[in-house]
């Protein structure tokens, strides 16, 4: 009996943790994915190796003072699948992506680079489809793409098709924000709805059917931002886009980079009611799902009713809600207060809950 049941256990052998929580000698699918993994690759590897000033902010985009002025400088990869969902393209993505990561830097987006890496045997049609609808996202952003570059990989290589963009902006006087610069006494600030990105990648792969279709809020923020800073100016301290691994882990970048705690309201997250039967259907949790088309903005407490006014009376921010404030407390904490009136840390997640989501 003793052998019979020996027999039956699974061999082990060439098994491995796909996320592993201590030493890893290869790159895993977390390491991409704005967790504990892909911050410990910036932290133990790529700072060291390349360290100054500039790059010790570790901000969406660099901020470089120049005899012209002040600038900031971008870059993003994106390796979405599918290339084509409900609300947007790669293509999009790309030119959108890097420009809200300039825009929450305080700079006004002016030019653009795009790289393509594709697959042999990528379909032309395609391409075409994504570079067209780049152009169209640059135009409504009011950037120009400049400068670019081209390389083919062999079939079964490239899984179709990736974009590298990089963009540059010019820094709006006056204006300095930062991870670094948020404060006890902030309220935290979101322009919308919570994990329409991640939830529409997922509802193509899963072939989930929902009463109506989830779509991603990919869109470029620049306006919404712009009318923001035009408003209330220095007193916005902070703001991020959060992507990969959502608000969570945007908001636990700031206390960490700030050395404080913020507080959050669950009830106030502004989450579609099938945005939440999706995360609910796939165990997922919305405040963990990517964005592409939202902003978290971290802002004096005597600003914040106007700048919610501000992101409410554009299109980009109808939905936009105060969900929360920064306090000296639990430093480098994010706690939220639940539906129950329970308190529960949210923590930096070690991988991501969706791979390949932009």
């Amino acid at each position: 009996m003793i052998e019979k049941v020996m027999t039956d256990v699974p061999d082990f052998t060439n098994w491995s943790c796909p996320l592993p929580l201590a030493d890893y000698p290869t790159i895993v699918m977390g390491h991409g994915g704005g967790g504990k993994l892909g911050n410990e690759l910036v932290e133990h590897l790529f700072l060291p190796a390349f360290r100054n000033p500039e790059l010790e902010n570790l901000g969406d985009a660099a901020v470089l003072d120049l005899d012209a002025g002040r600038i900031a400088i971008s870059t993003d990869s994106f390796v979405v699948q599918p290339l084509f969902f409900p609300g947007g393209s790669i293509g999009e993505l790309a030119v959108n992506g890097t420009v809200n990561d300039l825009a929450v830097s305080g700079a006004i987006p002016k030019f653009l680079t795009a790289g393509f890496i594709l697959e042999e045997g990528f379909p032309l049609a395609q391409l075409a489809a994504i570079v067209e609808s780049m152009a169209r996202a640059a135009a409504i952003a009011g950037v120009k793409i400049v400068t670019g570059d081209t390389k083919v990989v062999e079939r079964g290589h490239g899984d179709g098709c990736y974009i590298n963009t990089a963009g540059v902006g010019l820094i709006r006087p006056g204006i300095t924000l930062g991870p670094q610069y948020a404060v006890p006494g902030d309220v935290v600030l979101v322009s919308g709805t919570m994990g329409d990105h991640g939830m529409a990648i997922m509802s193509v792969r899963e072939g989930l059917e929902f009463e109506s279709q989830i779509r991603s809020d990919c869109a470029a923020l620049n306006g919404l931002i712009g009318e923001v800073l035009d408003a209330v100016g220095s007193g916005v301290h902070a703001m991020r886009d959060p992507t990969r691994g959502g608000l969570a882990s945007t908001l636990n970048e700031i206390a960490g980079s700030s050395g404080v705690g913020i507080e959050i309201d669950e009830t106030a997250m502004p989450v579609r009611a099938e945005v939440q039967a999706a995360c609910e259907l796939l165990g997922l949790d919305p405040v963990y799902v990517a964005n592409e088309g939202k902003v978290v903005i971290f802002v004096a407490a005597e600003a914040a009713d106007r700048a919610l006014e501000v992101m409410r009376g554009h299109l980009l921010g109808s939905d936009a809600a105060r969900i929360g404030r920064v306090t000296a407390e639990h430093k480098r904490m994010l706690v939220a207060r639940t539906a129950m009136g329970a308190n529960r840390v949210i923590p930096t997640q070690i991988g991501e809950q969706l791979p390949r989501i932009c």
